[in-house]
Formats: C-alpha cells, structure tokens, sequence
C-alpha cells in the first residue's frame, strides 16, 4: 500500500499500486494462450523478453519458460506439449505466487472455445 494525500484536506488516501504499474501504465500484457492437438501454443506477442542486463525475476520468468517449451522461436507462438502441461502449471503458479510479476503476465488467457485442462485451471481463465 502506498500513501497519497489529496489538496484538499490533506487526508491520507490509501491507494494500493503493484510494485511495477503506476497509475497511468497501460494495462498489463496478457498471456494468450490456444491449444490444438493437444498442444498449448502461447502467443508470440505475450511470452517473456529476455532482456540483456534486465530484471532478474523477468529473465529467470523467460528462460524457465523457454526450458520446457517444445518450440519456442522468436517471432512465433510458443508450444508446450501435453508432457509438460504440470510442469508449466507449477511454474506458472510459483512466479505468480512470488509477486514479482503481475497476475495477467502469469495466467494463461484460452477463448471460451477452448476447454481448460484440468491440470492447467488454478493458473488458467477465459478471455
């Protein structure tokens, strides 16, 4: 929690604002998620950056993520096969339980046509 005050008055106005977000940041990036043929592609535009010199829980977030990808190349989607789909699961709810990252960086986003594994849906939603 973080502290303002209005001009007013001068009364504390308790404002709660993630450690990385301020109030005029964009929204947070979502990660998109789809399956086909039993496997879990997450799009290319939501997955992590590596960063040379840049945050260490964003890079570590990124290479945690790339080890147990079947396919991840840059500029396209990454793939997770069904083997790894616990794996990603606990990942997923470990850096979402640390705090550091935001809460849309570490759930995965499936369209409503989608049926969410059961293994996935503690860090899963619909769009």
């Amino acid at each position: 929690m973080r502290e303002s005050y209005n001009n007013f008055d001068k009364i504390p106005i308790l404002t709660h604002h993630s450690p990385l977000t301020t109030p005029h940041s964009p929204p947070p990036p979502k990660m998109r998620a789809r399956i086909e043929n039993d496997v879990i592609y997450l799009h290319k535009d939501d997955v992590p950056e590596f960063k040379k010199g840049g945050p260490v829980v964003r890079n570590s977030y990124f290479w945690a993520l790339r080890s147990i990808a079947g396919r991840a190349n840059r500029n396209k989607d990454w793939e997770y096969e069904q083997e790894v789909w616990f794996a990603l699961g606990r990942m997923l709810l470990s850096f979402t339980e640390s705090g550091y990252l935001g809460f849309k960086e570490t759930v995965l986003e499936f369209p409503a046509s989608d049926k969410i594994p059961d293994v996935l849906r503690g860090v899963s939603t619909y769009e």
